[in-house]
Parts: C-alpha cells; sequence; structure tokens
C-alpha cells in the first residue's frame, strides 16, 4: 500500500443529545471524552489509524458515511449494543479475507459498522 497523503483520521457522529450519546459510546468501546462547548472528541486509546473504500451496493442505501469500529467479538457487540437501546441492522457477515462486519444504529438512529481485525 502506498502513503497517502490526505488519510482519514477523524469521525464524527452526531447527535441531539450528547451526553447520553458519549456515554453509550463510552460504555461499550472505553474511548475516553473530553468535552469542548459543543463536542466531546473521543480517544479511541489506538495507535493504529483507519482504512476506507468506496462501494456501490446497487440498491438503497447509495449515499452514506460508516464508521467502523474494530471489535474482537461481533456477536458480542451486537448484544451489547442491543442492551445499550441500539439496534442491529446488518451482520455478523463474513467476508472473503475472514474478517466480519455488521451495521447498527445507535441511540439518534445514525448507522455505524463493527468490523473484526481478522
Amino acid at each position: 500500500m502506498t502513503e497517502s497523503t490526505h488519510p482519514v483520521v477523524f469521525f464524527d457522529i452526531g447527535c441531539k443529545d450528547l451526553d447520553k450519546t458519549t456515554t453509550f459510546y463510552q460504555s461499550l468501546f472505553g474511548w475516553t471524552p473530553s468535552g469542548i462547548p459543543f463536542a466531546n472528541l473521543l480517544n479511541t486509546g489506538s495507535l493504529e489509524g483507519i482504512q476506507g473504500q468506496i462501494t456501490a451496493l446497487g440498491h438503497e442505501p447509495h449515499n452514506y458515511v460508516i464508521v467502523y469500529i474494530q471489535v474482537d467479538d461481533i456477536s458480542s457487540h451486537l448484544d451489547r449494543i442491543i442492551a445499550a437501546g441500539g439496534q442491529k441492522l446488518v451482520g455478523p457477515v463474513t467476508l472473503p479475507n475472514g474478517k466480519q462486519f455488521a451495521w447498527f444504529k445507535d441511540l439518534e438512529g445514525t448507522t455505524m459498522g463493527l468490523v473484526t481485525k481478522v
């Protein structure tokens, strides 16, 4: 892989209730929030960057952005997400490379993704 001069290094999760949404993600993934007037910056505790792709599904939704959160166990995290008030949308699905992914909705209805490392 060649080094990009435009790497993706940040994500933004929009919501109405900042405290509720921050607590949701902090309790599920152990992220450390630090507040500024209209947001909570998140420290994911990882030095690894993120990669991406362009996808044409051939059906709705055509236009979307999903941030994938790396986890060890998709099913376990989906159970925790549902228990915390989120909703499972897709998965777990095993990809040809052996990784699994899933989509879920958070408390505000934002679609997010989970993916395993291998």
